[in-house]
Parts: C-alpha cells; structure tokens; sequence
C-alpha cells in the first residue's frame, strides 16, 4: 500500500521553533518592506486610480517601508545568526533522514523487482499450462472447424499472457517510480525548507544539489541514448582521432594551437549558424547563407581594398575608398553589408510571412538572384586582398607566448563570435520575442489564437538572421579574397550545425548553446579529418553520416512526442 508523504521537517518542533520566531522577527521588518513594495507596484499599475489618490498612496507605503527598514536593520544580525542556526539544524536533521528514506526505499525497490520477476515466471507458468490444456482438448480433433478453433484459441491465450506481462511491468514501473519520487522528495523538502529559513535565499550548492537529484530521478537509458547517442558517437570519433594522429605521424592533434585554429574557424560561421537557426526554429530553412556571405564580403573587400579596387559592378567603378578614416570605412562596410543582408533576407522574409511560401522555396529564389547579380555585376573578378593593417587588427592573432615549444597565439575572431552568441542567447531566452519564435515555431496557429502576431515574428526572425549574415559576411572578407564565389556552401554547413546541435526542424524546439556546439562539432570533424590526411572528398562523406543521423534522431524523438 502506497504511503502518503508527509514532509519530515515540517513535523519537527525544534524547527517550527524556530521558522516561528525568524517569522516575527522578519513580519514587521524585511516582509513588511516586500509587501509594501507590491502594494507600490500595484498601485502604479491600477488605471482605476488618479494621480492624487496614486501619490498619496504610494507616499504613504514609502513611509512605512522607511519605518520597516529601521526593524528590519535592528534585527537583521539576530535573524542572521538565527538562521545559520536553524539551517544547520535543518541540515542535520535532514542528513539522517533522506540516508533512512533511501535505504527505505531502495529496499521496497529491491523487493518489487523480486516480486515482477517472481510474478512473471507465475503467469508463464500458468499460461504455458493453459496452452497445454488447449492442445489437449482437441486431441483427436482433425476438421478444418477444430484446426482453425484450436488456433484461436492459441492465439487468445498468447494475447492474454503478453496482457497480463504488461499489467505486470506497467505495476512494477509504477512502484519503482514512486519509490524514485520519494528519495527525490526527500531532497527537495529539505532544499525547500532551507530556502524558507532564508526568506528566499537560496545556495548554489543545494541547487547544484537538487538538479542532480532532479536529474537521477528523471533517467531512463533509453532516453539519454537518443538525446545524447550521436554526441557520444562523435566523442568517440575525435578520441580516436587524437590516437590516431601521432601514431600516423601527423603530430599531436590535442594542442593548444589546434584548438584555437579549430575555434578561428568556427568563429565567422558561428554568425551563419545562428542567424539560420531562427529559420529551423519556426520549422523553414534558408538556403541564400552562401550567397549572402559573397555579397557582403565582395563589399567589405571593395570599401577596405588598400587603394583603387581593379573590380568594377554593373561597370561602376572601380573605387578607392582609401581616403576615408580608418574607423569610417570599417563602419561603411560593416553597415552596407548588414544593410544588404537584411533586404535580401526580408525579400524572402515578406514571402513565407506573407503568402506562407516555405523558407526553402523563398529563400532558394534569393539564392539564385544574388547569384547571378554578383556575378553578372562582377565578372567573377575577386576583389583582391583588404588593407594588411586593417586585416591585422581586426583578423589576426595577439601572440600569448611559448607553452609546451608550441607558439601560442590567441585569434582575434574569437572574440565578435562570442559577443554574437551572448546576443543571440539574450535574444533567444530573455525578450519578448524570443518566446513569442518559440510560440510560433510550436504552433503558429495557436500562437496566433493568443495575440502574437506570426507575421511580424517571422520577419523579425529573417531581419535577425540578415544582421548575423551581414556581421558574418564582413569578418568572412578578413580570411580570403572575397568573389562571387565565397561562401559556396555555407548554407548547408550552418544548417546541419544547427541540426546536429538539436535544433529541430519540426518547429519549436532547440537552444542557441545547440547551434554553438554543432558549429564546433563540423569545424571540428573537418579540421581533424584534414589534419589526418583525408581525402577533402570523403569528408563529405563522414558529414553526410552525421546529418542523417541527426535529422533520424530528431525524428524518431518527434514520433516519441507525438
């Protein structure tokens, strides 16, 4: 029989001693104060009040708040040093109590599982023995009628058994999990009363603490496997990479020089990553990243080329922009690379908000008009290298010193990827429109239904990636000589990166740290496929694997849901 839970440590008279007294210590000091505060708040919410009455109220709480605070001041060491007080006992208390609860309940675990398996040999027995009795009642028995009457009746005794196997197991998974729910409520009730103790307070200990036992409580091997399956195959693969690498005499991968090199790499397609992965978000695509990046780099290339650009557009040209301040060309390429990111962008945008045409197919349209713009406008002709100084300063490295014989040096790049993610992550997680992508990449029409606007969501998700292509493009002028022809692909690596980093194309689901992680990931697989020596061909070979391989899981995860 299932026992009712009852919290320990609110059954402890010691203890409501002293949650009775830090309550009167606190009621006329620090609680006061937040009550007023919300009275303050509620007030200034409230249309239904004037301005006079508004003022008057609020002065009048302001003046009890500045009485509160001179209780709260007076008692503030007692209720200090009450609370270590109690927590301490609260912690003693609670430390004998969830060891006993565990050995309890770890006990009734054991006995349960005995139990099912004892319960499962019973009814094979019983049903084997009913089969026995089925086949013996129709010794003798030859007609086509017997024949198909025994083979239901065989048939109805294999169902029954698989029926009661299930009621069997679905018992057994029910006590087992509230034995689990009970160890793990031990932890929480003490987490909880601790945080009482301290009005609120809480330590990142027993957050630590409780997220762990959050965490046991709630695994299933089944589900780590298909969460974390392709992340441990990939795992294994860079280990036996960094085996490999100086057995083949390759040298060592695992160095700090590499990581950099692996993490510079990544830096400028991060942008592409997160730009397209608000696209994946809302369950589209886009496929223009590559030509984008060639736009804004072939323009970054013209503004910051060290003097007259050989290169002319639509037979303009060619340009020497050599005469602007440092700082006014960098912001001139910086900002017509943005600027043209995000019209192209929000031409596709307008046509998926607007007339519900799938990202792949507005976005694959832009692809192609960009495309032959560039190159008709260009000939194909590269823009040339930018100034070396303006390359340095922005796209080189700061030399951190000799560690291990190996020459260190930090890349530059580094650092605007990160300002990105940062921008990116606060987008995602702590804005309006953040919540409202995730709303509508759920479910649009429901989301329509609560009053968000799909559409103005939608462009801003495309004037969002624009921006992030925009800066992308720009620092992609840093690493090569820009042309029609740079980014050429760009498109399909960002998408599998933010894919394999378990954004879902169903819509709805995925974190920015995803895209992150598989930026780093593909980065990472092509630089140590490289570093081993692998043909450039075959590693199209090893990223298709992976992608399949996410978009599976992805969708096995989504039938699961369903």
């Amino acid at each position: 029989m299932e026992k009712e839970h009852t919290n320990y440590l609110e059954e402890d008279a010691k203890l409501n001693e002293y949650s009775s007294r830090l309550f009167e210590l606190r009621r006329d000091g620090v609680n006061k104060i937040s009550e007023l505060r919300l009275e303050i708040a509620a007030a200034k919410r409230n249309k239904l009040l004037d301005a006079k009455a508004r003022k008057s109220l609020v002065d009048a709480d302001n003046k009890k708040i500045a009485e509160a605070k001179v209780v709260a001041g007076r008692n503030k060491a007692e209720i200090a040093e009450l609370s270590k007080e109690a927590v301490s006992y609260a912690n003693k208390i609670a430390k004998k109590y969830i060891s006993e609860t565990i050995e309890e309940q770890n006990k009734e675990i054991a006995q349960f599982t005995a139990d099912y398996k004892n319960k499962c040999v019973n009814l094979k027995a019983d049903f084997a023995e009913k089969r026995e009795e089925i086949i013996k009642s129709y010794e003798g028995k030859n007609s086509a009628a017997d024949t198909a009457a025994k083979k239901e009746d065989l048939r109805i005794n294999g169902y029954e058994l698989q029926s009661a196997l299930f009621d069997a197991k679905s018992k057994y998974n029910s006590e087992i999990n509230r034995a689990k729910a009970a160890k793990n409520q031990a932890y929480v009730d003490h987490v909880q009363k601790n945080r009482a103790l301290r009005n609120g307070t809480t330590r990142v200990s027993e957050n630590m603490t409780l997220s762990w036992q959050n965490y046991v409580y709630q695994f299933k091997p089944s589900k780590f496997l298909l969460d974390n399956g392709l992340y441990i195959a990939i795992l294994i693969f860079f280990i036996v990479c960094i085996i490999v690498a100086p057995l083949s005499g390759n040298g060592q991968l695992l160095s700090l020089p590499n990581i950099f090199t692996i993490l510079e790499q990544s830096s400028v397609r991060m942008f592409y990553a997160l730009g397209v992965a608000g696209l994946i978000l809302i369950a589209g695509t886009d496929l223009s990243v590559g030509r984008m990046v060639a736009m804004g780099a072939v323009v970054t290339g013209l503004i910051l080329h060290p003097g007259k650009n050989i290169v002319t557009f639509f037979h303009m040209g060619p340009w020497d922009f050599t005469a602007l301040p440092l700082f006014g060309r960098l912001g001139l390429a910086l900002f017509i690379s943005i600027v043209l990111c995000v019209a192209f962008s929000s031409f596709a945008g307008v046509f998926t908000a607007k007339l519900k045409i799938h990202p792949f197919i507005s976005t694959l349209a832009t692809q192609l008009i960009i495309y032959g713009l560039l190159f008709f406008g260009t000939s194909g002709t590269p823009v040339g290298s930018i100034d070396s100084g303006i390359k340095d300063m922005i796209g080189g490295r700061w030399t951190l010193g000799f560690v291990g014989g190996d020459l260190v040096t930090f890349p530059k790049l580094i650092i605007p990827a990160i300002i990105a993610i940062f921008v990116a992550w606060f987008i995602w997680n702590k804005t309006t429109f953040g919540k409202n992508m995730y709303a509508v990449g759920g479910n649009a029409e429901a989301a329509s239904v609560s009053g968000i606007s799909v559409f103005w969501v939608t462009m801003g998700i495309f004037v969002m990636a624009g921006i992030f292509y925009g800066c992308g493009a720009f620092l992609e002028a840093f690493k090569a000589n820009a042309s029609a022809g740079t980014g050429q692909g760009y498109e399909l690596d960002a998408i599998a990166a933010c894919v394999v980093g378990g954004i879902s194309f169903n819509g709805g689901i995925g974190k920015i740290g995803g895209a992150v992680i598989g930026v780093i990931i593909f980065t990472g697989l092509t630089y140590c496929l490289t570093f081993l020596g692998i043909d450039t061909n075959l590693q199209f070979v090893f990223k298709g694997l992976i992608l399949i391989a996410a978009v599976a899981l992805d969708s096995i995860k989504y039938l699961k849901r369903k």
